[in-house]
């Protein structure tokens, strides 16, 4: 049985004309209002992943719960669908649970807090935010392990629960979950600003409620949405074509040795409806790269990526969902059966933007964006200090961007359009590590017309003992170029000792030990390329020479010859552009790089690591089975 909403004003909105210039004020005051929730949130919370990169997604819905602002939201209705209790007057509720909410957060380190908006006893919307919690407890530091099977291993389970029940804390369930997470202070402090954050929303929707009406606040909301369905559905029927399309990519392995892990999707359009199909996706992992995908937090990926593709001036949020059918089929690494575990799930996040990009571009390919949107990094680092205290860092990492339509791909960028590094300097003063190098990959970009984006290399000194984890992709396939482009470079990681020797770790590893002096170096993947090199402006790769983007030797990727002082070799350049071409042949849709079997074949050569097996499925195929035939 699904929540039941408990209000004293049972009152219904009446139907009102909202004219264009009230309708233009309200969405501004709402989105102002979404980004003082942020500014709330860094501004008083303690641990480093929201404070400094803002690994945090506000949102505020309609009273029905549909997202009308937010940057990555729609967790009211899995949150509906889950909660089998009532929801009253001064109900906050916190959740971390992805099975409890149908995926609707997918992960427990993300800790979600929903509330229902009241203004005069009934309710006119809901604010939520979610913020990635250094520590939720488990079996290691940063409660992402690798080798997880299941998730009860990743720490501590809050499924949907008041935490404030008709305006009063529950400050006995507050401190038991604490209780269980290494970095209780920050947790705490994390917990209240996020809390705050939705308060301010609850005043700014009282406020504009008060000034506009009830009615009109309500319908300006659902005036929102549909202006989004309408530029969504024009967007869906120019670019979405009713022949299906179909393309596969992969996450290389699961940190327990299997992979690659296929992600097949194929898309086409019925009438207004785009209908994306995950059939042929690979079973879910034993480990825990897998990811629990809602159907509607697909959704929400498609507009934001959508959106920001095609047009971002339109307002990202729910109103063109009834547009979008999503199929995903059980027992999928893309929608496990618990108790699968669930924490190293940004791999696959992460790789959805790249199938993404790689099924809608088929359609459309001069808007076609490159691979590079492939995961998100982490790097974990924790021990006990000089002065026997426990430090704990969790950070994310930033690959290149790919190359897209308009341009070059930014070098070292985040996957998510919000996110920002944490300074070096803030490192350096709350960890006891030093950063010795923090800089551009050159070549690691692919070469294009519009070049990929370069990885980072970040050199990690440490000045105490302790324990890293480390999770990363890309390193044994490629973020494929598209339209001419070549892919870009894979990721890697490398350990070297106070004393010299070199360790080369691999990209999903957990209780790696270092020693005071020991250096790793964290280098991320490129952006693939996009359009065909050798038509890029040679002064172009010339000053990408001289910036330190491109080696000289990569420079002649674009068919590009230079003289010693890297200026351009005019005729040497065209004599290699021809030669290149002509021996090159057509320019392809994709490159990723070779087959999987081709890439597979050449990986002890390349990365220094063994193939990973072929993943092993039937026990998952018949658990999926049995409990789909006892369901229905």
């Amino acid at each position: 049985m699904p929540a039941k909403i408990i209000q004293k004003n049972t009152k219904k909105f009446k139907k009102v004309k909202v004219d264009p210039v009230t309708l233009d004020i309200i969405e501004n005051a709402l989105r102002n209002a979404r980004y003082e929730m942020d500014a709330v949130l860094f501004r008083t919370a303690m641990s480093p992943g929201i404070r400094e990169q803002h690994d945090e997604f506000p949102m505020i819905a309609n009273n029905d719960g549909k997202m009308v602002v937010g940057q990555f939201g729609s967790f009211i209705y899995g949150f509906m669908e889950g909660y089998e209790g009532d929801i009253e007057e001064g109900d906050i509720f916190l959740t971390n649970d992805p099975y409890s909410c149908r995926g609707a957060i997918s992960h427990l380190p993300d800790w979600l807090i929903m509330m229902p908006i009241y203004k005069d006893h009934r309710v006119i919307a809901w604010a939520a935010m979610f913020g990635h919690m250094t520590d939720v407890g488990g079996k290691v530091p940063g409660s992402l392990p690798t080798d997880a099977h299941q998730i009860y291993e990743e720490g501590i389970m809050i499924p949907p629960t008041k935490i404030y029940k008709k305006g009063k804390l529950n400050s006995e369930i507050l401190e038991l979950i604490l209780h269980n997470c290494r970095l209780p202070e920050w947790n705490r402090a994390d917990f209240n600003a996020i809390i705050a954050s939705v308060r301010l929303a609850e005043k700014r929707c009282i406020e504009i409620a008060t000034r506009f009406g009830d009615d009109v606040f309500i319908e300006a909301m659902e005036q929102m949405l549909d202006r989004n369905k309408l530029a969504m559905g024009a967007i869906i029927k120019m670019f979405v074509p009713e022949k299906k399309v179909y393309f596969e990519d992969y996450i290389c392995d699961d940190g327990v040795g299997m992979g690659p892990y296929k992600i097949a999707c194929t898309l086409w359009r019925e009438g207004d409806v785009a209908i994306f199909d995950f059939a042929g996706t690979d079973p879910q992992s034993v480990s825990s790269v897998n990811f629990l995908l809602n159907e509607e937090m697909f959704k929400m990926f498609l507009g934001a990526f959508t959106i920001n593709l095609f047009d971002p001036q339109i307002l990202f949020n729910d109103g063109f969902y009834d547009l979008v059918d999503v199929r995903i089929p059980a027992g999928s690494i893309l929608k496990p059966m618990k108790p699968a575990a669930l924490s190293c799930r940004t791999h696959l996040l992460g790789r959805i933007f790249d199938i993404m990009g790689g099924v809608l571009g088929q359609g459309a390919p001069d808007a076609l964006n490159a691979a590079g949107f492939s995961d998100s990094p982490h790097f974990m680092y924790s021990g006990y200090d000089k002065d026997g205290e426990w430090f704990q860092l969790y950070q994310i990492g930033f690959g290149g961007i790919p190359g897209r339509p308009v341009g070059d791909g930014p070098d070292g960028h985040s996957l998510w359009p919000s996110f920002t590094n944490v300074p070096n300097e803030f490192l350096e003063a709350y960890f006891p590590l030093r950063i010795e190098t923090y800089e551009s990959i050159p070549d690691s970009g692919g070469a294009g017309l519009h070049r990929g984006g370069n990885g980072i290399c970040t050199g990690y000194r440490f000045l105490e003992p302790g324990e890293v984890s480390i999770h990363d992709d890309r390193w044994l396939t490629y973020p494929w170029g598209v339209n001419g482009g070549t892919p870009g470079g894979r990721s890697n990681k490398l350990l070297v000792r106070k004393d010299g020797t070199e360790e080369r770790l691999p990209s999903k590893c957990d209780h790696v030990k270092v020693e005071e002096g020991d250096i790793l170096y964290f280098n991320t993947w490129g952006g693939g390329g996009w359009g065909d090199p050798f038509k890029r402006d040679a002064e172009l790769v010339a000053r990408d020479v001289r910036r330190g983007l491109v080696t000289t030797k990569g420079a002649k990727r674009y068919g590009v010859v230079l003289n010693a002082d890297d200026s351009v070799d005019a005729v040497a350049t065209e004599e290699l552009r021809a030669e290149m071409t002509e021996k090159r042949g057509d320019v392809q849709l994709f490159d990723f790089g070779g087959t999987i079997d081709e890439i597979k074949a050449r990986c002890k050569e390349e990365t220094g690591f063994d193939p990973p097996r072929a993943p092993v499925f039937q026990k998952w195929h018949n658990v999926a089975a049995k409990r789909l035939e006892a369901a229905e």
